[in-house]
């Protein structure tokens, strides 16, 4: 796949712009800064009165958007957090209310392939799968060590693996022999488990859902998303809004979920009655964003 010269390029930019609608001399906070995709474009029209607060979990990709946005017109404020720590974020940089807030809860295309973070079965790699070097689980932790039921769940209830009760008795079958470090071990384990239909390949490699799953609770995902539902909201200014991009089924319906109760409450209205995806253009450009959904609202007065 192909890598670009950011190491990332940013899904639904001009659909985040227009919904985000960042002004002159507002505060937005970039809740997944990655490469400073969506942040160089918002910082250009913050402007010198602007305030861009960026949050990263990967200290390697807050060095790069830091020197990305180097020459933004706008201050710039970074902090290495994940965004279910935004309320402290905010405590620090003595800014407890901002006009909007974005979050792109896909990984960047460099960490995808890096043999640092242990993503990819692409090729052989450690299977580590930490996004922020403060976990000390690794994927490999998981793999070895929990209940071979207890896997199962996390694979089905993570990724709707439908094949999960025969990938963790294989797991468990094959721990038992030698751990698994590698993520083309792990690979060719979960492929042996799923039976072959024949006909057609599969347009997905048949162990993406697993390695997703792992990933997903090596890193909390679905715990820090709802975190962040949760404080998010109440650190917008009246009017201000507030953007999530979501992959996959499971992350995006904990955002409806959330959006709908701000919406039945009051709170907030929904400015995205369905969810924006990319258009055919995009996606042909840029297939990673196939999957994408964006929904936003907007704070009540």
């Amino acid at each position: 796949m192909h890598v670009p010269a950011e190491g990332h390029e940013p899904v639904l930019l001009e659909e985040v712009l227009t919904h985000l609608t960042p002004q002159r001399g507002q505060v937005v906070v970039d809740c997944t800064l990655g490469r400073a995709g969506h942040s160089s474009a918002i910082a250009a029209r913050l402007g010198e009165s602007g305030v861009l607060i960026g949050l990263d979990t990967d200290p390697r990709n807050l060095t790069y958007a830091k020197t990305r946005l180097a020459s933004a017109p706008c201050t710039v404020r970074l902090f290495h957090a994940n965004f279910a720590e935004l309320e402290d974020v905010l405590a620090e940089a003595s800014t407890p209310l901002v006009h909007g807030i974005i979050a792109d809860l896909g990984i960047s295309t460099n960490q995808l392939f890096d043999p640092q973070y242990g993503l990819s079965f692409a090729q052989e790699m450690n299977l580590d799968m930490r996004l922020d070097p403060r976990i000390r689980r690794t994927a490999a932790d998981i793999v070895n060590t929990t209940r071979e039921d207890d896997l199962a769940n996390i694979l089905f209830d993570l990724a709707q693996e439908r094949f999960s009760r025969r990938i963790a008795r294989k797991i468990a079958e094959a721990r038992r022999q030698a751990p698994i470090t590698t993520t083309e071990r792990l690979a060719d384990l979960v492929r042996s488990a799923i039976p072959s239909r024949g006909g057609a390949p599969d347009k997905i490699d048949p162990a993406t859902r697993t390695f997703m799953a792992l990933r997903m609770a090596v890193n909390d995902e679905l715990g820090n998303l709802s975190q962040l539902l949760r404080r998010a909201p109440e650190h917008l200014h009246p009017g201000g809004r507030f953007g999530v991009i979501s992959f996959h089924s499971t992350e995006d319906r904990l955002v409806k979920q959330a959006f709908r109760s701000l919406e039945q409450t009051g709170q907030a209205s929904i400015l995205t009655k369905k969810p924006i995806a990319p258009s055919d253009e995009e996606t042909r450009r840029n297939p990673r964003s196939r999957s994408a959904k964006l929904r936003v609202i907007e704070k009540k007065n």
